[in-house]
């Protein structure tokens, strides 16, 4: 079981890294630096964006809940 979820918590971080990454930046900062600055061409529609905010927030959940099980399992077996 423990090991179920430390592989879920694998998954789930990669996949936070990823939609973290695929965001609009907002200012300066690194987001410039990968190509930020072309935004009035490129830049998606809000309901994108939107629905890439949805997105991460599940998964940020999800990851959320990983850590809290695996610490609760962790406890537990000990």
């Amino acid at each position: 079981m423990v090991l179920g979820f430390s592989i879920a918590l694998i998954v789930f971080s990669l996949l936070l890294m990823l939609l973290v990454l695929m965001h609009k930046g907002k200012g300066g900062g690194l987001s410039d630096m990968f190509g930020g600055g072309m935004q009035s061409s490129v830049g998606g529609s809000s309901v994108a964006e939107r629905n890439l905010d949805r997105i991460t927030l599940v998964i940020g959940l999800l990851w959320f809940a990983c850590i809290v099980v695996l610490g609760i399992l962790m406890k537990v077996n000990n």
